[in-house]
This record gives structure tokens, sequence and C-alpha cells, in this order.
């Protein structure tokens, strides 16, 4: 009976050395919990050496999207979010109804002067 060419079964192929003596140094790390407003926890690991003020206070909750804190009891607020706002809404920000009306006169102008359909203009 033939066998199926793996010399060492229950291996994948291209798999490292069997043991964990062999995969290297494992670097120390720490357990941080995060909570977000819905009681979700999220943890992340970080270096052990690492700063404490490098390790961020809050960060998103990837099950619901809300920012999640360090403290389990009171967890960050969702800021205020502002309505999703155009181009065109931030164009009106700046302009004025006169100059709108004024840019588009000249870009219309320069339109019909490269087409060779300039209109006689009336100001």
């Amino acid at each position: 009976m033939a066998s199926g060419g793996s010399a060492i079964r229950g291996s994948r192929v291209g798999a490292g050395p069997m043991g964990e003596q062999d995969r290297g140094y494992h670097a120390d790390r720490i357990k941080v919990s995060y909570w977000d407003a819905l009681g979700n926890e999220t943890v992340r690991y970080f270096a052990a050496n690492l700063p404490v003020d490098e390790i961020p206070e809050t960060i998103d909750s990837p099950q619901s999207g809300l920012p999640a804190g360090r403290d389990q009891l009171n967890p960050p607020s969702v800021a205020k979010l502002e309505p999703y706002k155009t181009h065109l809404a931030y164009v009106k920000e700046r302009r004025t109804e006169e100059e709108a009306a004024q840019l588009l006169e000249d870009a219309l102008a320069q339109l019909r002067a490269r087409r060779g359909t300039a209109a006689p203009t009336t100001k």
C-alpha cells in the first residue's frame, strides 16, 4: 500500500519545524481591554515594554464601529456626527450666490471661446 507522499502525516506542505522551541522568541505582551457604549469588549495586545503613554486610550470597536475606551463603567460617548456633505454643499459655504453666478458665467465664456461659439456677453 503506497502512502500519500507526505513524510510527516498531519503536517501541511511548507509548514515550519514542529515544536514551539523552533518557532523563535516570543516577546512578552500585555492584554488591554476596551469597551464600547453597547458593552462589547475588544481585546488588544501590546508589547510589554511599550511605554504606557503609547497605548491608545480609545479605539474603534470592530463589533459596533463606536469608540471604545479602557474604562468599562464609563465607555466613551459618540461624538456628535455631522451629516454627510456633498462637494456642492462645501462650495456653497464658501461662495455667495453672486460669486457663484459670476464663476459660472466666466466658465461658460471660456468654454464657448474654446468651441468657437462665443455669444455676445451682456453685463
